[in-house]
């Protein structure tokens, strides 16, 4: 490989690259071990697809053993706890799930205000000034859009607190949009081993 080491003036230099370029030689040892490499990312990539595709594969069928298999074995015998010898215990017990869907949040917050759990939404407001602006952020918060000044509002409830909120309706025995809170009900198998 030849290494080119050039001095000039302070002034503008103009070269003739294409005329230069005719004595660059390229280093093909080099070309070779980015091509391994790359080779070697593609193959890796492949492997780390194929492990989440069997990752995935065998969280369905945990999933199907603890929501499905295991349930419905014990239900069948009429037992929801099992208390080893070694103090081991398998447990079955209800499970509730719920994710309110993007398309579905103005509907599903309307639904909670209508029936009297509007407290459940968290209401964000970012207020955004400028410098020199810390007595008016200080000053309460009252037509601000009417002022001109930024106002973002987010509006969400915590997952936790939607599912906290769809058990205890469902343990009340009360009516839930299912389709609108996303609605998960099961029941799990809990094991705790004694380590």
């Amino acid at each position: 490989m030849s290494n080119y080491s050039f001095t000039w003036p302070r002034e503008e230099v103009v070269m003739d690259l294409e005329a230069l370029s005719k004595n660059i030689t390229i280093d093909t040892g080099a070309s070779q071990e980015i091509a391994e490499a790359c080779n070697k990312l593609l193959d890796v990539q492949k492997e780390v697809a194929a492990l989440e595709d069997k990752l995935k594969k065998k969280k369905e069928e945990e999933l199907k053993l603890s929501e499905q298999d295991i349930p419905n074995l014990m239900q069948k015998t009429g037992v929801s706890l099992l208390k080893l010898t070694d103090g081991s215990s398998v447990e079955i017990k209800p499970y509730y799930g719920a994710r309110i869907p993007a398309s579905r949040t103005e509907e599903a917050f309307g639904w909670l205000r209508e029936n009297n759990h509007g407290d459940l939404i968290k209401n964000n407001v970012t207020l955004t000034f400028g410098r020199n602006q810390d007595n008016e952020a200080k000053s309460l918060v009252d037509d601000l859009r009417n002022k001109g000044h930024n106002v973002k509002q987010a509006e969400k409830v915590e997952p936790m607190t939607l599912k906290a909120f769809v058990r205890e309706q469902i343990e009340k025995g009360k009516d839930v949009p299912a389709d609108l809170f996303g609605v998960y009900v099961a029941t799990r198998t809990k094991i705790t081993t004694k380590e």
